[in-house]
């Protein structure tokens, strides 16, 4: 399988110390592109005998994977890997982080489906891009599933050829598969909105294969102490959960040049995010009817739209996640201590200013 007369004079500006997390994302996402897009190719050059619809599928998958990324979590595996030995080989680390990729992209053609969304890292969704390919809605979400299912067992068979030995390989592909399933059981509670905690659903769809997982694996890979594992999974729980609270702020207040997304995509999506929660349970009256109004509505006109995010605003909802954001990020720093190197200490400090504080 492929692989801004009396005017003081103008204060210098405040130096901004440097992210070493960044330096790291920066360095990671070369890395894992360069390691991704060989391994797109050849998939893609496999599928090549076997037809033009097997050929769409494959390349709708590769299409999403190469209109970029953030690529945190890879990013996130390395530092996992220093969190526990500043020795470790960063090759295992990086193949890892082309693992998750994959892993990532299956997730989103999946919630893309389940959710009915048109847009994804600015383009369309998968199964929307196979639905023009083929002309039927019907046969384009059938396509783009089993594109996501093709995703997954690429990530799969991309982690078991990582070169490590096999007591080191057996206890990471554990936690690959826990984080896979942890994350499939978190959507169904999202689906379902019967989560009594919706924190609870979000540690488990999203905080499971963006930070515990990858902090997880990286750190297994470098043969990690049960101390240092048990100082990540205390860092890592609320930091997965700041991640989705600002990934809920962004999909509704987010930028649609930044995001890729549009204007309040979560909201007329209807997706039951801690935003909306709190934001309903403080509006009455016509304000809560003018919200409402927005929730779910994917025809929703730009000026109502624009109505509920002034209401969510002025309601103090807004307000309460950036709280919430901030009270986990603090829980997240407070578990650096021991069991983790300084430099990896370092590079997860860096790592909650990034995923907490981010713009898109």
């Amino acid at each position: 399988m492929p692989r801004t007369t009396n005017a003081r004079a103008p204060r210098a500006p405040r130096t901004i110390p440097e992210n070493p997390f960044l330096g790291l994302l920066a360095s990671v996402q070369q890395d894992v592109d360069a390691r991704l897009a060989p391994l797109l190719d050849a998939t893609l050059e496999a599928a090549r005998p076997l037809g033009s619809e097997v050929r769409a599928m494959v390349g709708a998958l590769a299409d999403l994977c190469r209109r970029g990324g953030k690529r945190l979590r890879p990013a996130l595996v390395v530092a996992g890997g220093r969190a526990a030995s500043t020795r470790a080989a960063l090759e295992p680390a990086l193949g890892a982080g082309v693992a998750l990729e994959l892993l990532q992209a299956y997730f989103l053609i999946h919630d893309d489906w389940m959710d009915g969304d048109s847009v994804r890292r600015g383009g369309p969704t998968v199964h929307r891009l196979l639905a023009r390919r083929f002309g039927d809605p019907s046969k384009g979400d059938a396509s783009a599933i089993l594109a996501g299912d093709y995703s997954a067992a690429l990530a799969l068979d991309v982690l078991a050829r990582v070169e490590v030995p096999p007591r080191v390989l057996r206890p990471v592909m554990e936690s690959f598969a826990r984080m896979q399933l942890d994350a499939v059981l978190g959507q169904q509670l999202d689906i379902g909105a019967s989560a009594p905690n919706v924190e609870r659903a979000y540690a488990l769809k999203t905080g499971s294969y963006t930070v515990k997982g990858p902090l997880e694996l990286g750190a297994r890979l470098a043969s990690a102490r049960p101390e240092t594992l048990g100082a990540l999974e205390r860092f890592a729980g609320p930091l997965g959960i700041a991640f989705q609270l600002r990934d809920d702020l962004l999909g509704a207040f987010g930028e649609p040049e930044r995001t890729g997304k549009p204007l309040g995509s979560d909201l007329t999506a209807g997706k039951r995010t801690v935003l909306l929660v709190e934001g309903l349970r403080r509006v009455r009256g016509e304000s809560r009817r003018a919200l409402l109004a927005v929730v779910g509505n994917r025809r929703a006109k730009q000026r109502d739209v624009r109505r509920a995010l002034d209401i969510l605003e002025e309601s103090g909802a807004r307000a309460r996640v950036e709280a919430r954001i901030e009270a986990l990020a603090t829980e997240a720093r407070g578990a650096l201590s021991r069991g983790i190197t300084k430099e990896g200490a370092r590079l997860l400090e860096g790592a909650v200013d990034a995923l907490t504080a981010r713009r898109a």
